[in-house]
């Protein structure tokens, strides 16, 4: 693959970042220390000395020993950091990777392409040059704000990526063998291809046994069937298959040892690019809309026949395989109907005169009779992501036998934290405890049809927050545990790819919050349950619709998302970058600004609340139990300091449109004081900021740089 083939979409300029004197220096700043300083050096064109002199200038003092494991582990955050200063060429330099790894990981990454706002920013790529006398000066400024910011920090207590040498086991539970399905993603896992480097393992042995402890029985992953079994036919898109399924096998069976299921995650049939069906031109259905995909047209009886033999195969291949799940339409374009907007026809000829039902049930049958031909006790789970309720009754009476049907618990709840304005959430929330009605509806339905139910929930973290390892509002979870038990609900799968962490709220599977509260905290559980309580009710104010909010605002990114003079005209990304688009974080305006501002307010306040009365708990928590009590106290004022951020953020945005100068200074100084609290915690917690599908939202330099930022604008707007 060319460097020119890779996507660039819509192209518009890449921001300026003006606290920076140079371009240059702003590369160096976001990679010192996560890339090596050879590589930085060919991108800048220039000599590794002339960067160590450079860093000098400002404040850095030269450590690349953490860099093969960011570039292995972090990858993600490298692009993001770069991605408005570097072209591909000096990102595929960096990164030491080709053309077709990146497109690769663009596209299948946990849709990094749309993160990135499925465009590549123009910019011009950044030189390295000898200082004029104003950026020395400016320089200068900026070393002596590192100097100042580094006065206020204690000795930094953990490295990134420590925790993956760490235990978080915090007792054995108590579950029961026939306590149900609990099934969660790795905490530390990749995402994109991780099964062809068996050296960043996704799932250490330590793991594997906090899970076992933990009461978690299954851990699922992302798999794409041709990258393991050549289904269609031996070609490029299966090169390496033989690698990956070794790997795989091995970590079946090291999970195997734990008591733990393998359960993978695949959409099948994939959709394939135009010169894939040069050895199946009879294969070809319906086009993407948003991408030069087209699905493998299933209502062709041969494309459901190889899919079977596909899936039968790696099962027989990998026979410690616990099973899999599947979602049919979303996420992936997996047949003609599965990315045609609701009520249109599919362009495919064959599919067009057919139903949404029938084409998702023969997909449904070809992967369960695959599979349970190899291994009858295999969990086939189809996920109801999408279905329509004009047809999704049909289909769960149709369900082939043996397969269990797997919804999001909280789908379609009412929600009403704004001042009275009634949304609705989809997905990933926890402020809201479900079940909602779609839940409900389609559970009864698939009780009558004998089919086992299974509830998707998140019960660490979501989108509100994955910035934490849990998010501590035990009693919202432990409401919504309530709620789907009262309904017969006894099978989980307890977090998407946020929410793996091997503790947090997941014993609440098993104990109540005051139980687990005894155990973990002794003679303080009291008044850490009071302050957990106003954690609870400020979370309740998270403003949520859809997922306008969770997916856009900055909750996520907390205090490192930069701030502008003046208006960016960025739009925000899903979870990629907030930039200063409040108008998307609204929800396109859903909720007012004012309320918006207000709920954050809110729920920021009274988790302040919280937060002084766990502060104030510290005293009676035994010594032997201190660990748990930190534990807890990081998370949570973490949790501050991106809600709090948020709030700030919306207010600097707010005032900007008027002209409310004061109004800003009072939002940037709120803003610096929450970057140097969370830069605290990244130092001290490693957990802190990591979420698996994204890898790190900031680090310590770019935690600085938002300081920096902060600064540099509350001298350069001249308020008074």
């Amino acid at each position: 693959m060319e460097l020119s083939e890779l996507p660039t979409g819509t192209q518009k300029p890449a921001l300026t970042f003006r606290h920076f004197p140079t371009t240059w220096q702003a590369v160096l700043w976001r990679n010192w220390g996560i890339v090596p300083i050879e590589r930085l050096a060919v991108a800048l064109n220039c000599q590794p000395q002339n960067l160590l002199q450079a860093g000098s200038l400002m404040g850095l003092q030269a450590d690349d020993s953490l860099c093969a494991l960011w570039l292995k582990r972090g990858y993600q955050t490298i692009i993001r950091q770069n991605w408005h200063l570097l072209s591909y060429k000096q990102l595929l330099t960096i990164l030491d990777w080709t053309p077709a790894k990146l497109e690769y990981i663009l596209r299948e990454d946990d849709f990094l392409w749309h993160k990135m706002g499925n465009f590549k920013p123009e910019v011009t790529p950044p030189q390295y040059g000898e200082l004029t006398a104003a950026q020395a000066a400016q320089t200068a400024r900026l070393k002596q704000w590192h100097e100042e910011c580094n006065a206020k920090l204690p000795s930094l207590a953990e490295k990134p990526f420590a925790f993956l040498n760490q235990s978080f086991t915090e007792g054995t539970s108590s579950v029961q063998a026939n306590a149900g399905l609990r099934m969660i993603y790795s905490y530390s896992a990749l995402y994109g291809d991780p099964l062809m480097d068996s050296e960043a393992d996704p799932y250490p042995d330590q793991l594997l046994a906090d899970y076992a402890a933990s009461g978690v029985n299954a851990v699922w992953m992302q798999a794409i069937l041709y990258t393991l079994v050549p289904w269609f036919g031996n070609s490029e898109y299966s090169q390496d298959c033989e690698k990956r399924l070794a790997n795989l096998r091995i970590l079946a069976q090291r999970m195997a040892k734990y008591g733990l299921k393998l359960i993978l995650y695949i959409n099948e049939p994939r959709g394939m690019p135009d010169a894939f069906f040069k050895m199946h031109p009879d294969w070809r259905g319906a086009k993407a809309a948003n991408n030069d995909l087209y699905a493998l047209c299933t209502s062709n009886p041969a494309v459901l026949q190889q899919l079977s033999k596909g899936v039968e195969t790696l099962f027989r291949k990998v026979p410690e395989l616990g099973g899999l799940f599947c979602i049919t339409m979303s996420e992936n374009l997996t047949n003609c109907f599965s990315k045609t907007a609701s009520g249109q026809v599919p362009s495919c000829p064959l599919c067009a005169k057919r139903t949404h039902a029938d084409v998702i049930i023969e997909v449904l049958q070809a992967l369960e009779s695959g599979a349970h031909r190899a291994n009858p006790a295999a969990e086939v789970i189809a996920w109801s992501w999408a279905w329509s309720p004009d047809w999704d009754e049909e289909v769960v009476s149709r369900l082939p036998a043996k397969v269990k049907l797997m919804m999001v618990s909280e789908s379609y709840l009412e929600t009403d934290c704004c001042g009275g304005i009634k949304g609705k959430v989809l997905d990933y929330s926890i402020s809201k405890p479900g079940p909602g009605p779609a839940f409900t509806r389609l559970a009864a339905k698939a009780c009558k049809a004998g089919v086992p139910v299974i509830a998707k929930v998140q019960l660490n973290n979501t989108w509100e927050n994955s910035a934490v390892p849990y998010i501590p509002v035990p009693g919202l979870v432990q409401e919504h545990l309530a709620k789907l038990r009262a309904l017969g609900v006894q099978d989980f799968m307890v977090s998407w790819t946020l929410g793996g962490y091997p503790g947090g709220n997941i014993p609440l599977l098993d104990k109540s919050k005051e139980v687990l509260a005894a155990e973990k905290y002794g003679s303080a559980a009291s008044e850490i349950l009071k302050a957990c309580s106003f954690f609870d009710k400020g979370f309740r104010f998270f403003p949520f619709h859809f997922t306008g909010q969770i997916y856009l605002a900055p909750q996520n990114y907390g205090p490192v998302n930069l701030l502008f003079a003046e208006e960016t005209g960025y739009k925000a990304t899903m979870i990629g970058f907030p930039y200063d688009d409040l108008d998307s974080w609204t929800g396109g305006g859903f909720y007012p600004e004012d309320r918006f501002e207000e709920a954050f307010a809110r729920l920021s306040e009274l988790w302040q609340v919280g937060l002084n009365i766990l502060k104030q708990a510290a005293a009676q928590v035994p010594a032997e139990k201190q660990a748990n009590y930190r534990d807890l106290l990081s998370v949570a004022e973490a949790c501050s300091c991106h809600f709090l951020s948020t709030w700030l953020q919306i207010m600097f945005v707010r005032r900007r449109k008027t002209g409310d100068r004061g109004g800003m200074l009072t939002a940037l100084t709120g803003e610096l004081e929450q970057a140097q609290t969370l830069l605290d915690l990244f130092r001290q917690d490693s957990r802190i900021g990591f979420e698996a599908s994204n890898h790190y939202y900031y680090n310590e330099n770019t935690l600085k740089e938002k300081i920096f930022n902060c600064r540099y604008l509350m001298e350069n707007l001249q308020i008074p």
